[in-house]
């Protein structure tokens, strides 16, 4: 059906529409109770106008849904752009720390970025389009059910091997049910790995072991990139060796960094996209799974030899390892979403290196 006749602009939203639509960002789908709400009824006053006639609850409800709160977006953009530097740094140095910056060290920078700003460039493409497809495909579950999240944050590290410590949102996981919270912790890593499988399969192609190769530190291989190592014969390859940087390229070097990130998000612990999983699973019985895992973490950090990882244990404990309650538990998930869901319980398996890396000689 079509209206006839010329359209006029919407009036600009009222102060009242404007802070009820922070408010209803934070709760999508709750009902508004004018007689109860103060901004609501402000905005009955303003509707009802001279005539005092009482106003249409819809056309309320559809001005305090109408203008929904602005996300940041000046800071997400500094930091992509600052990730994208970072990890340009450590490509162009072949991700070994960088020397002490000196009027001898720029003449030096100049001669790596014509001898190695090619690898730079394709490192810097490969590691982004995995982290960011990692972020949007949570960003985009958020935006399917109406929760409150910002814009992916990267998070740039450029004084370490690989320049990055990932990417995050922020959400309020309160605000979404069991089925709801399910889709989003998931959504992320799957659509990172859509990218990350490729372009390691690239990687693990042109690695050859015959060569002698040099370099003042080793990487350890996650489960999934051995049986690459094997299925595509890579020559020379020993099963369990770790790589050094002397084999290493971009294609391999963006993939190991994806399973790793990867890997570590799907940890069944705590606010993670694996903790997510569980709690969606099995509900507040996965609180005992998490502080299981948290146990074996710090049992593998102190007596193991994971040391490495101990930033990232203290950040868990910091946190909590117990999940918190969603908007409603009781919703179900369903056939396919259950079985997907403990079929992504392997993921850390496959894709985390326990040994992570490690400097030669030491």
């Amino acid at each position: 059906m079509e209206s006839s006749g010329e359209r006029s602009d919407p009036p600009p939203p009222t102060e009242a529409a404007e802070q009820y639509a922070e408010v209803d960002a934070a709760r999508p789908g709750a009902e508004i109770d004018v007689a109860s709400d103060p901004i609501a009824a402000e905005l009955a006053d303003e509707g009802a106008g001279a005539s005092g006639d009482p106003p249409d609850r819809v056309l309320i409800e559809d001005d305090l849904r109408s203008n929904p709160r602005r996300r940041r977006v000046r800071l997400p953009v500094m930091l992509f752009v600052a990730t994208c530097l970072s990890c340009f740094w450590v490509g162009i140095h072949q991700w070994l720390p960088p020397p002490t910056p000196s009027a001898e060290a720029e003449i030096g920078l100049r001669r790596l970025i014509l001898r190695n700003g090619v690898d730079g460039l394709i490192y810097t493409a490969a590691v982004l389009g995995i982290l960011l497809s990692h972020e949007m495909g949570h960003f985009l579950a958020t935006v399917r059910y109406r929760i409150p999240a910002s814009l992916p944050i990267f998070l740039p590290l450029p004084i370490q091997p690989i320049g990055t410590l990932g990417a995050v949102i922020a959400m309020d996981g309160s605000q979404a049910d069991r089925k709801q919270l399910f889709d989003i912790g998931l959504a992320g890593p799957l659509a990172g790995l859509v990218v990350a499988l490729p372009i390691t399969i690239i990687g693990v192609q042109q690695i050859d072991f015959t060569q002698q190769a040099n370099g003042v530190m080793a990487f350890d291989t996650p489960l999934l990139i051995r049986f690459m190592f094997a299925f595509y014969e890579v020559p020379g390859y020993q099963p369990g060796q770790m790589i050094t940087t002397g084999h290493l390229n971009p294609f391999y070097m963006a993939g190991w960094v994806g399973l790793l990130i990867t890997g570590l998000n799907m940890m069944p612990i705590s606010q993670l996209d694996g903790g997510h999983v569980i709690y969606a699973l099995f509900g507040k019985r996965a609180h005992w799974v998490a502080r299981g895992f948290l146990l074996f973490a710090i049992i593998f950090v102190v007596f193991l030899g994971g040391i490495m990882w101990i930033l990232m244990l203290v950040l868990v404990i910091l946190i909590g390892a117990d999940h918190p309650p969603t908007r409603n538990d009781n919703v179900p998930l369903g056939v396919f979403r259950t079985c997907l869901g403990y079929a992504s319980l392997v993921i850390p398996f496959l894709c985390f290196p326990p040994g992570g890396l490690r400097v030669l000689g030491m």
